[in-house]
């Protein structure tokens, strides 16, 4: 086989449907098989022919492109399946990264494989993952959670469904909202060890590592970040016990909803703490409230 700068011959790629990772902003972080996929299709279909047309440009690719994503996807998936069981070869890419990772693409992969027809998937870039692996955070085992809602009430209620995870959290976050983020996760993880990464892989490129106390001073006191931002979040700890006001403020969330003993019942759960020791609380708690 011949190294070096030079690539093997590529064949044409066969029929059917290609999931193509592309890179998540350094143009070198593709592969030698997805540009052979890519060059040999009969077409791509992405999200933005615009910012795929900046890839493609860069490797001398001229495959026609098609633009679907979520708007366009009821008239354009027909199209796209019907190309597909007429022999034609698609690759799907999505802005950057992995396709179907928080991007349209998943009915017309659904589609192809209820119908039995060729589908292949290649590996390649992926923010979550290489997020984690910068974080320095545990790997063993982690939970790819995507964009929490943009309302705090309801970005709350997300992240309590996670709090009892014995593994590494992933989310995506705006840059705009990191902020508000990182203060609901205090409020509902406590001080637990996070990172914080942004623009992976770009020129200015960034890792903040510490508690997520320690994130939400750092962040605050800053202008808004710019870029693509990936949040990740250590397991719980038995070393790190939820903090009384944390344990009051999941007490009483549940409490909205459910009675006393329900109520202490999941938060003895998610928190891995004695139930009896929760239901004296929430019975505190309970009659607080009902005084004032």
């Amino acid at each position: 086989m011949a190294e070096g700068n030079h690539r093997m011959e590529a064949s044409k790629p066969g029929h059917g449907l290609f999931v193509v990772p592309t890179p998540i902003g350094n143009l070198r972080d593709i592969t030698l098989r997805a540009l052979d996929v890519l060059g040999g299709v009969d077409l791509i279909a992405c999200e933005d022919t615009r910012i795929t047309s900046r890839l493609l440009n860069a490797y001398a690719i001229k495959t026609p492109m098609a633009a679907y994503h979520e708007y366009n996807a009821p008239k354009m998936r027909p199209r796209l399946f019907q190309k597909l069981k007429d022999g034609g070869s698609i690759a799907l890419v999505s802005d950057a990264g992995t396709p179907l990772v928080s991007d349209p693409g998943f009915k017309l992969v659904r589609s192809v494989i209820d119908a039995n027809l060729p589908f292949t998937v290649l590996p390649g870039p992926s923010a979550s993952v290489t997020g984690l692996v910068a974080s320095g955070l545990a790997m063993d085992r982690f939970l790819f959670a995507g964009f929490p809602p943009s309302r705090q009430k309801a970005r709350q209620t997300f992240f309590r469904e996670f709090l009892a995870c014995p593994c590494s959290l992933i989310f995506f976050e705006s840059a705009k909202r990191l902020v508000r983020c990182l203060i609901d996760m205090e409020t509902i993880f406590g001080s637990r060890h996070a990172a914080v990464a942004r623009e992976l892989t770009k020129k200015f490129e960034e890792i903040q590592r510490g508690s997520l106390t320690t994130l939400v001073e750092f962040y605050s006191a800053r202008p808004t970040p710019k870029g693509e931002i990936v949040v990740i979040i250590d397991p719980p700890s038995m070393s790190m016990p939820p903090t009384p006001a944390l344990i009051d403020s999941e007490i009483m969330a549940v409490l909205a909803e459910l009675g006393v003993k329900s109520a202490a019942e999941h938060v003895s759960d998610a928190l891995g703490l004695p139930r009896r020791e929760i239901y004296q609380r929430a019975l505190e708690l309970r009659g607080n409230d009902k005084s004032e």
